[in-house]
C-alpha cells in the first residue's frame, strides 16, 4: 500500500498557503527553469524568497497570473508585450492594436504556409504523373529595379529581336559602357503572337547615359513576386518551359500581373552552341 503523504508544515491562521518552486511547477505544469526566468525578468515574482536558503515560495493566487501569461504567450505575444499587458494598465484601444498586429502577423504566416502546401501538392502531382522529379524548378523571387539601355519596337518575328540587341550594344560600345548584367527581353503582348511582336530588348547598365536615337535609358521597375524557371537549350525548345511555368502559376493560385521577361544568362556567342544556352523565364505574378 502506498504511504500517504505527510501533512504540510502548518500554515499560520490567516496566512496564504505557500508552495516551494518545485511544487508550484508541478501544479502549474510549468518547468522550474521557466519560473526562475519569469522571476528574473519580473514577469512573475515569488511571494517570498528565503533569505537563508534562497528558496522561492509561491502562493495559489499566483496561478491566475501564470495562466494568463501562458494564454497570452499562446497567442504569440512576446514576454515583454505580456508584461506590458499585465502591469502597464494599457488603454483598451492600445491592447486591441497590439492584438490586431499579432492577428495580421499570424494571418501572413498562414498565407505563406498555404502557398507552401499548394507547391507541395503540385510537386506530388508532377511526380505521380511523370514518375520522377520534374526537369525544371520554378521559384518565386523578388527582382530588384535596374537601370537599362533599351529599344522597344514591334518586330516581324521573334528571330528579329537580335537586331534590337545589336542597336543597344553599338550604343553602349560607343560610350564605353560595359553591361552590368545579362541582356533580357520584355514581351508586352497579352497572348502569344507569331508575327508583329511588341518587345523591348534591354541591357543593364551601371553608369548614367544619355538617350540615343532609338535607345532609351530608363529604370526597369522592381517586381515583388516573379515566377522564374531556368531553361537550358535552344530557344526553339522554350515552349515546354513556358507550358510548365504557366501550369504552375495556375495550380498555385497565382495570376500573371505584367509582361514576361527572358533573361539570357548564356546566349549566342562564338563558342556557344544553342544546346548550351541558359535562359531564365520570368513572369510577374500575384495571388489570384
Amino acid at each position: 500500500m502506498t504511504a500517504l503523504a505527510g501533512p504540510r508544515s502548518p500554515t499560520p491562521t490567516g496566512a496564504r498557503p505557500m508552495f516551494k518552486i518545485g511544487e508550484f511547477s508541478k501544479f502549474s505544469q510549468v518547468p522550474v527553469k521557466t519560473l526562475r526566468y519569469y522571476d528574473e525578468i519580473d514577469l512573475l515574482k515569488p511571494v517570498e524568497v528565503d533569505q537563508h536558503t534562497g528558496y522561492r515560495h509561491y502562493s495559489a493566487e499566483q496561478l491566475h497570473r501564470l495562466n494568463r501569461i501562458l494564454a497570452l504567450k499562446d497567442l504569440g505575444l512576446s514576454l515583454a508585450q505580456i508584461g506590458e499587458l499585465l502591469d502597464g494598465e494599457l488603454p483598451a484601444e492600445q491592447m486591441r492594436g497590439m492584438l490586431r498586429m499579432k492577428q495580421a502577423e499570424v494571418q501572413g504566416r498562414v498565407k505563406e504556409e498555404q502557398a507552401r502546401l499548394a507547391r507541395v501538392e503540385w510537386r506530388l502531382k508532377q511526380i505521380e504523373q511523370e514518375g520522377t522529379m520534374p526537369a525544371h524548378e520554378i521559384v518565386i523571387k523578388k527582382v530588384p529595379a535596374m537601370k537599362v539601355a533599351s529599344v522597344r519596337d514591334v518586330i516581324p518575328t521573334y528571330g528579329d529581336i537580335g537586331q534590337l540587341s545589336c542597336q543597344i550594344f553599338k550604343y553602349t560600345g560607343r560610350r564605353r559602357a560595359r553591361p552590368a548584367g545579362p541582356a533580357l527581353s520584355i514581351y508586352y503582348d497579352e497572348g502569344f503572337r507569331e508575327n508583329d511582336i511588341d518587345v523591348e530588348a534591354a541591357v543593364p547598365v551601371s553608369k548614367e547615359l544619355p538617350d540615343g536615337d532609338s535607345v532609351k535609358v530608363r529604370e526597369l521597375p522592381a517586381v515583388d513576386e516573379m515566377a522564374c524557371i531556368v531553361h537550358k537549350g535552344s530557344y526553339d525548345t522554350m515552349g515546354e518551359a513556358y507550358n510548365q511555368i504557366m501550369t504552375w502559376i495556375e495550380a498555385n493560385g497565382y495570376r500573371v500581373s505584367g509582361p514576361n521577361r527572358e533573361v539570357y544568362i548564356k546566349g549566342p556567342g562564338l563558342l556557344t552552341k544553342p544546346s548550351k544556352y541558359v535562359t531564365e523565364l520570368q513572369i510577374p505574378v500575384e495571388k489570384a
